[in-house]
């Protein structure tokens, strides 16, 4: 088996962003050499997450208003008490996930017509990672 690794670092300038990375998660891809076997893309931060979807913005938008519904921002969570403003975010990412693991075949990213890979970041404006570890033969 064969595998290759890449480090992504966000610095978004929102505290809440949505960042198409399929292209970056194709090139790990086609970089690696492997033909059959499957990616891992997985946020290194627990305040967000990675999620596979259409790249609409009306959607986008849709996922963000239902996000915050969810588990809104609000001054009282517990997690508040250490000092921290960011509850709502650990919130977030459980609700979007922190990775997912995507087909390879035939060399390629396998993905539907309108599917779409994104990082989303739920406590943002500072350096935040992202593994992208493609496996296989």
């Amino acid at each position: 088996m064969n595998a290759k690794t890449e480090y992504l670092t966000f610095n978004t300038r929102s505290k809440r962003e949505y960042v198409n990375i399929t292209r970056e998660v194709k090139n790990v891809v086609s970089d690696s050499g492997i033909g059959e076997g499957m990616v891992l893309v997985s946020a290194m931060h627990i305040t967000a997450g990675v999620f596979v979807n259409d790249a609409e913005s009306g959607l986008l938008a849709d996922i963000d208003e239902w996000l915050e519904g969810l588990a809104p921002f609000k001054k009282d969570y517990r997690h508040h008490r250490t000092g921290e403003t960011n509850g709502d975010a650990h919130l977030k990412n459980l609700l979007v996930h922190h990775q997912v693991i995507l087909p390879i075949t035939g060399g390629r990213l396998d993905l539907g017509p309108w599917q779409q890979v994104y990082y989303v970041e739920f406590d943002g404006r500072r350096p935040k990672r992202l593994v992208i570890k493609a496996m296989g033969d």
